[in-house]
């Protein structure tokens, strides 16, 4: 084996699995979308994959609540195999509904209790409606492997269901003392502050969460959606413009390469104007 290899999870409803795939394949992975159905008759597939990532969209229309019927089938279908996978040392993404989706699980933050589930949930924005818009985000750990300590990025977010509650107090600071919070969102000087900084209502600003591995993330906006200088708002207005987005997948890349023996990639000169 010498490619890292990427399974990007499709359902009805998902609408940015071929982004998504697209940007792995940037970072150096091999990717393959695969629709749950096929990884619910055989569920062995993953075995071949050390990276599963859940994207963004509207997985079933978003009926009952947003990620909910996914989530019931992973629940009832694929929670154990995934379990698995994480706890082999592999890497698992949500962006979007996917982050809804791995919370309405108990995948994150991380709790194999049916009973803790309900802690922490993703619900309606505050504003009452779909926020399509530009974001700053500010990690908020050196656990996630994901993540690049202590640099702040701008990327887009699109949904309806993205604010953050925690069921009491108690839940909130486990997060924040359990190092759960991965990133907070901010203005462009890194301060939180209220609409349109944080776009949702979520939490104390949280826009996504890790567990307790620092292997699997969620977050609201979409590292996918920013992956050319060219998706970039201010693309011909800038200097020079970095490609957030791919901090994510790159450094999920570089993780699963350095730790399952893999040969580095060629280092190549990031995309920028």
């Amino acid at each position: 084996m010498s490619k890292v290899k990427a399974i990007v999870l499709r359902a009805a409803g998902i609408n940015c699995d071929m982004e998504t795939e697209y940007a792995l394949e940037l970072a150096g992975a091999e990717a393959q979308r695969v629709h749950i159905n096929r990884l619910i008759e055989d569920k062995n597939l993953l075995d071949a994959f050390q990276i599963i990532v859940f994207p963004g969209g509207f997985s079933y229309g978003d009926d009952v609540a947003a990620g909910k019927i996914l989530a019931n089938q992973i629940v009832h279908h694929l929670f154990e195999p995934i379990r698995t996978f994480i706890d082999q040392g592999k890497l698992v993404l949500g962006i979007c509904n996917g982050f809804q989706v791995l919370v309405k699980t108990g995948i994150l933050p991380g709790e194999d209790s049916a009973e803790r589930q309900a802690d922490v949930t993703i619900t309606w924005n505050d504003s009452g409606k779909f926020e399509d818009r530009w974001v700053y985000l500010a990690p908020q750990t050196d656990r996630c492997v994901f993540i690049e300590s202590g640099r702040q990025i701008y990327l887009p977010i699109a949904h309806a269901e993205g604010k953050i509650v925690t069921k009491d107090a108690s839940t909130l600071e486990r997060l924040t003392s359990e190092d759960h919070i991965a990133f907070k969102y901010v203005d462009q000087n890194g301060n939180e502050g209220d609409y349109p900084v944080n776009p949702n209502g979520s939490i104390q600003s949280i826009a996504g969460l890790t567990d307790a591995t620092g292997r699997v993330l969620g977050l609201m906006p979409h590292p996918e959606r920013f992956v050319r200088p060219t998706h970039h708002p201010r693309w011909s207005r800038e200097e020079s413009v970095d490609c957030d987005g791919m901090t994510i997948f790159n450094n999920a890349v570089r993780y699963i390469r350095e730790n399952f023996g893999l040969k580095p990639l060629p280092k190549k000169e990031p995309l920028t104007l």
